[in-house]
């Protein structure tokens, strides 16, 4: 777990554009470290947060799709779809603006030789808005020399974004409306590539809507192969405090996202279907 300086801080926003209906925008963090893939940071607006009416009131979670070293820090990249007051007004930030930024927080994905000893390599598998922590992950596994295939999934091509996160052209894509690549589900392709006598030499990483990543889960299980989710679940503090990512262990009890994930084995957890999460 990388270790996140105590309170927030105010980083400036360097760019802000368009990308499939979504927005990648981006913050130069002077003082805080670079994040681990697969964390998050609570992020809220200098200004206009919080309007007549109160909201938006609590900082939002984001998971960092892409971290690099610059001159002056680190610049953080973040993927957003306006939904509502906190996710509208960070899509519409402008370069120049300063955003309270906490973290990195949580704890992220592990090497699939720790999930699985004889893992070969690993199948990424993104939904929607939830492809942004499997960008920066690509990264980390192709700096290591790790195999690795992207499958992304999208409902429409309306809300199609974040390919521009990914630095490669092996992205094997499905879309519902059938826009783009195989029509109907990533996971569609997923028991394709699992159907095969060396399904259990990968190891599985998954983000995305709630029934996605139920769909993955139930794969993997099925099939004996080695898998992690990145989940979501509303956050209002980012530190465990107050109890509103808590979600039901396969072996009873539960666990708050936030400190003991967000991601986490897919054997671990009773059901990825999470109410009150996002997508």
């Amino acid at each position: 777990m990388t270790e996140a300086p105590l309170g927030r801080r105010l980083c400036e926003l360097t760019r802000n554009v368009e990308s499939g209906g979504y927005r990648i925008f981006s913050v130069l963090d002077a003082d805080g470290p670079e994040p681990a893939p697969g964390q998050f940071c609570m992020l809220a607006t200098e200004r206009g947060w919080g309007g007549e009416d109160g909201r938006p009131y609590l900082a939002r979670a984001f998971s960092v799709a892409g971290a690099e070293g610059q001159g002056g820090g680190v610049r953080l990249d973040f993927l957003v779809h306006g939904v509502g007051p906190g996710t509208d007004r960070l899509a519409s930030l402008e370069q120049g603006e300063r955003l309270w930024v906490t973290g990195p927080l949580g704890i992220g994905f592990s090497g699939p030789r720790e999930l699985a000893p004889d893992a070969a390599g690993a199948i990424l598998v993104g939904g929607g808005i939830g492809v942004a922590p499997l960008a920066i992950w690509r990264r980390a596994l192709l700096a290591a020399g790790t195999p690795t295939r992207v499958l992304l999934g999208y409902r429409d091509r309306e809300r199609s974004g974040g390919l521009d996160l990914f630095d490669c052209s092996e992205i094997r894509l499905a879309s519902e409306d059938g826009h783009a690549g195989h029509r109907g589900y990533v996971t569609d392709l997923l028991a394709v590539l699992l159907e095969g006598d060396d399904a259990s030499s990968a190891a599985v990483y998954a983000c995305g809507p709630p029934a996605m990543l139920e769909a993955v889960r139930a794969l993997c299980l099925e099939r004996e192969v080695a898998c992690e989710l990145a989940m979501e679940a509303p956050m209002g503090c980012g530190f465990g405090a107050c109890f509103g990512c808590a979600v039901p262990l396969a072996a009873g009890g539960y666990m708050r996202l936030c400190v003991e994930g967000p991601v986490v084995r897919a054997d671990r957890v009773e059901t990825a279907l999470v109410a009150g999460s996002g997508h």
